[in-house]
C-alpha cells in the first residue's frame, strides 16, 4: 500500500517549457502514467497519454493536465470551440469551464486579430504542418492584453484524419516586460555613451586648439627671452619654460586620454598597445598584448573596445596588487572578444569587485554595444575580464 498513489495523498508536478515540451517530470507524475521522467522530459506533453482501455490510468492522466497551473492547456474541435479546459487556462484567461467551453477559441484574440483572420488562419497552418507557435497579443474575459506563447497542435486519427488541435498557451507578459525595460535601459545608456563620447572630444579639441596652443606659444616667448637675458635670470626664465612644457605633456596626455588619435590614425590594437605600454610602464606591470583579430572593428566598437580597456586596467591598478597584466584582442562570432587577466591578489566570491563603479560602467558600455562583460576571480589567483561586442550591434527598442 506504501506504493498506491491515493487522490490527496501525493502531488503529481509537471513543468512544461515555452514549446510545450516537458522539462520537470515529479515521481507522483512517474506513478500515475508509467512513464518514467527519462523517457518524458524533452518531448509533448501527449506522449504521455496512457494507452486506451487503461480507464483509471486515463482518469489520472486528465486530472494530471487539468492540475496544471502555469500553462494553459486546452482541445479545440475542428472548427475551434473549446471542448476541454484546465486550471492553468482558467487562471491565465480568467474564464471558467462552464462559462468557455463550447465558445469559439477566437473570443481569445484582439478584434483587430479576429477581423484580420487570424485565428482561422493558426489552424490552418497547425493542420497542414502538424503545429503552429506564434507570440502576439491574447485577450483576458475581463477585457485586459497579455502577452502570449501559443503552441497550437493538429491531432490526427489512425487514418490522419484531423480530429482537432491540442493548445497550450503561456503567459509571456512579465518577461515581455523585462525584455523591453532591457532595451529602454540599453538605450537609455548608449545615449549617455555616446554623449560621453561626444563631450571628451569637445574637451580634447578645446585644449588642443586653444589651452596648448596657447602655452606652447608661451612657451616660446620664454625661450626667446631666456636668450636675451644674462644669468642668472636667464636660467630662472628657463626654468619658467621647463614647467610649461611639463604641463603642455600632461595636457597633451590628458587629451590622448580624453580621444585617442591612435584609434583614427592606426587602428585599435595600436591604440590599445600604445595605451598599455604607457600605464603599465608607468605602474611597474609586465605586460603582453595579443592581436588575434582578422577584422577591424568600427569606429564605435573600437571606441568601447578602448574605453572599457581603460576601465579594466585602471582596476588593476587600483585594487589588484599585481606585477603582470596580459591582454588578448581576438575576432569571435563576428564580433571582438577582449581578455585581459592579472596576476593580483584576486577576491572571493567569483564577480570581482562588483559595487566598484568602474566595473558597472564596464558592464554598462558592453550592454549599450549589445554585448556582455563577465569578471572572474580567485583568491591568490589573479582576475580575468572578458567582454564581447558585435561588430554590427542589433538595433534595440523595436517591437517583437
Amino acid at each position: 500500500m506504501d506504493d498506491e498513489l491515493r487522490p490527496g495523498e501525493d502531488h503529481a508536478t509537471v513543468t512544461l517549457d515555452a514549446g510545450g515540451r516537458v522539462s520537470g517530470w515529479s515521481p507522483a507524475a512517474e506513478r500515475i502514467t508509467g512513464w518514467p521522467a527519462d523517457e518524458v522530459v524533452g518531448r509533448r506533453l501527449s506522449v504521455a497519454r496512457p494507452a486506451d482501455g487503461d480507464r483509471e490510468s486515463e482518469e489520472w492522466f486528465r486530472l494530471l493536465v487539468q492540475s496544471v497551473q502555469d500553462y494553459g492547456i486546452f482541445m479545440l474541435d475542428q472548427g475551434g470551440h473549446i471542448s476541454s479546459w484546465n486550471a492553468g487556462a482558467e487562471r491565465i484567461k480568467g474564464w471558467s469551464a462552464a462559462e468557455i467551453i463550447g465558445r469559439h477559441f477566437s473570443v481569445f484574440y484582439p478584434p483587430e486579430d479576429v477581423a484580420a483572420g487570424k485565428p482561422v488562419r493558426e489552424l490552418e497552418i497547425a493542420a497542414e504542418q502538424g503545429r503552429l507557435e506564434d507570440e502576439g497579443w491574447r485577450v483576458r474575459k475581463d477585457g485586459t492584453r497579455f502577452w502570449a506563447n501559443v503552441v497550437i497542435t493538429a491531432l490526427f486519427d489512425g487514418r490522419h484524419r484531423l480530429q482537432g488541435f491540442g493548445k497550450v498557451t503561456r503567459d509571456m507578459t512579465e518577461r515581455r516586460n523585462a525584455e523591453q525595460a532591457l532595451r529602454e535601459r540599453r538605450r537609455l545608456v548608449g545615449h549617455l555613451v555616446d554623449a560621453q563620447e561626444v563631450e571628451r572630444r569637445r574637451i580634447a579639441w578645446d585644449v588642443h586648439d586653444e589651452s596648448i596652443q596657447s602655452m606652447v606659444a608661451v612657451g616660446m616667448r620664454l625661450q626667446l627671452l631666456a636668450a636675451r637675458l644674462p644669468e642668472p635670470h636667464a636660467s630662472a626664465v628657463a626654468g619658467l619654460d621647463e614647467s610649461v612644457q611639463a604641463a603642455i605633456g600632461r595636457l597633451r596626455g590628458l587629451v590622448s586620454r580624453l580621444r585617442p588619435p591612435e584609434l583614427d590614425r592606426h587602428g585599435l590594437v595600436e591604440a590599445v598597445s600604445g595605451y598599455v605600454d604607457e600605464v603599465a610602464g608607468r605602474w611597474g606591470l609586465a605586460h603582453s598584448l595579443r592581436d588575434e583579430l582578422t577584422a577591424e572593428p568600427s569606429p564605435a566598437v573600437a571606441i568601447t573596445v578602448y574605453r572599457i580597456c581603460q576601465e579594466a586596467l585602471s582596476n588593476v591598478h587600483r585594487h589588484a596588487r599585481a606585477t603582470r597584466v596580459d591582454l588578448r584582442l581576438s575576432t569571435v562570432d563576428n564580433g571582438t572578444l577582449v581578455r585581459i587577466t592579472d596576476d593580483g591578489v584576486g577576491t572571493a566570491g567569483g564577480d570581482a569587485g562588483a559595487g566598484h563603479f568602474g566595473l558597472i560602467e564596464m558592464h554598462e558600455r558592453a550592454e549599450a554595444a549589445h554585448g556582455w562583460l563577465s569578471v572572474t576571480s580567485e583568491p591568490g589567483r589573479g582576475t580575468s575580464v572578458e567582454f564581447w561586442l558585435p561588430t554590427l550591434p542589433e538595433v534595440a527598442g523595436a517591437e517583437p
